[in-house]
């Protein structure tokens, strides 16, 4: 504490920004100012938490924000004087004790798990976004930046510019781009960053996302990360990479020097339990345009390098070796998603789950015979919640009750998505402006 406070008053920070988010991934903020950091270490800074989706009811409203010292940036954007701060915080009771419901705090109960088995698990997302151009009074529009493809080069893509400035602003907050390019879509994105640890990889999705809309806003444009923000072009996909390390060793191996018992086993796990945990990965009715469609995965399979499948092992080596879970979106809030995901492969290895044979073909144009013996991921937001709901699994991962608000406000988007009598313009009014 007395190392950022001297940091404070050296780089001439006058605001801090505490955020966290709710059960869903959105992310809150309170600011406060400089002289006021010490306190927040000491006694944390409250607020109404009955206010905030799956927290708490109006009769226990105060919870309380702790920075996390390990995880603050200065934020590029907002340069100086007067420079901001931001933490992203642990939450906690009025009693002192340890808010059940963050779901930070979550994760970070699984990556202890996984520790205490031996393993670090790293993980990397590589996540889409369409940039859309604004109206007169800088409200989105649905007109793409540029009509680029797949890794189409300047002037047919006019995204260039804006990636270049992200992936600048994202490296003067200590997270590492690795590359970046045009996607499939007009007007679509991708940037990948550093694989990191899970809490990290969180952490710095959480702030690519805000560094995305920030700089898009700066340019007068409009960053979308849902799901499906054109029914008739690519979904945005944010494939997750995971591999796992034991005694500082990757356990992934290259195809040629064949696969680990253990991460044969890990693999399968998340396999075995992706179905029922989709609606964490794919939370909007929106998010089952996607799948199935423009290379994301309908069934339960796995290969090397094929990019039918919900799982592939890219042709990688050395640190880089590892498995791509493809059917996420970025609708997502990581806390859970990895949690889920983490604690379906270590059930894996803890069970010695069996790997099931590879399944080498296109599964966007195999026949029924290859494909009906395949489970499948569901294909509507109404099989997502029942398979979510009846899930033994999430609920010792997650807690029943948190369990239970999460699929209570998930039924009332359900009822309201079925009753909309164009879905089209339901996505665009519930999603399209806050993804």
């Amino acid at each position: 504490m007395k190392e950022i406070l001297e940091f404070v008053k050296e780089n001439d920070v006058k605001f801090i920004r505490l955020n966290f988010c709710d059960i869903f991934g959105f992310q809150k903020n309170i600011s406060i100012m400089a002289d006021e950091l010490k306190s927040a270490f000491e006694n944390g800074v409250s607020f109404d938490a009955h206010i905030i989706r799956g927290f708490r009811d109006i009769t226990q409203s105060d919870l309380f924000l702790f920075p996390d010292p390990s995880a603050l940036a200065i934020l590029p954007w907002r340069p100086g004087p007067g420079r901001v701060l931001r933490f992203f915080c642990d939450i906690k009771t009025p009693d002192g004790a340890a808010f059940e419901h963050d779901t930070r705090l979550i994760l970070k109960k699984v990556t202890e798990r996984a520790k205490n088995m031996g393993y670090t698990c790293k993980i990397g997302a590589e996540c889409e976004f369409y940039l859309f151009k604004t109206d007169e009074n800088g409200d989105p529009s649905n007109i793409t930046l540029d009509k680029g493809s797949y890794m189409d080069i300047s002037p047919i893509d006019k995204g260039e510019d804006i990636r270049r400035e992200i992936c600048l602003t994202l490296e003067e907050m200590g997270i590492k781009p690795e590359c970046s390019h045009h996607v499939q879509g007009p007007g679509q994105n991708k940037i990948e960053f550093k694989f990191g640890d899970a809490i990290s990889s969180a952490d710095n999705l959480q702030s690519f996302k805000t560094v995305v809309k920030a700089i898009a806003s700066r340019n007068g444009l409009f960053a979308s990360f849902m799901p499906k923000p054109l029914l008739d072009a690519p979904g945005n996909g944010m494939h997750i990479n995971l591999s796992l390390y034991q005694d500082d060793k990757n356990i992934f191996t290259h195809v040629n020097a064949g696969h680990s018992k253990i991460a044969e086993s890990f693999i399968a796990g998340i396999l075995d339990k992706t179905p029922e945990i989709t609606l964490f990965l794919n939370q909007l009715s929106n998010s089952y345009e996607r799948l199935g469609k423009f290379e994301a995965p309908k069934f339960v399979s796995w290969s090397h390098q094929n990019r039918s499948q919900l799982v592939r092992i890219p042709a990688s080596s050395g640190d880089k070796v590892r498995m791509e879970l493809r059917s996420p979106d970025p609708s997502l809030n990581p806390y859970l998603a990895y949690s889920l995901i983490l604690s379906a492969g270590l059930d894996g290895i803890e069970k010695k789950l069996d790997l099931p044979p590879a399944v080498d073909e296109d599964l966007f144009t195999a026949d029924i015979k290859s494909t009906k013996v395949l489970d499948q991921l569901p294909d509507t937001f109404e099989k997502a919640i029942f398979l979510a709901e009846n899930s033994k699994f999430i609920k010792n991962v997650i807690g029943e009750i948190l369990l239970l608000k999460y699929i209570e406000i998930k039924k009332t988007e359900a009822k309201e998505f079925t009753s909309a009598k164009d879905k089209v313009q339901f996505y665009k009014e519930k999603f399209f402006n806050i993804f």
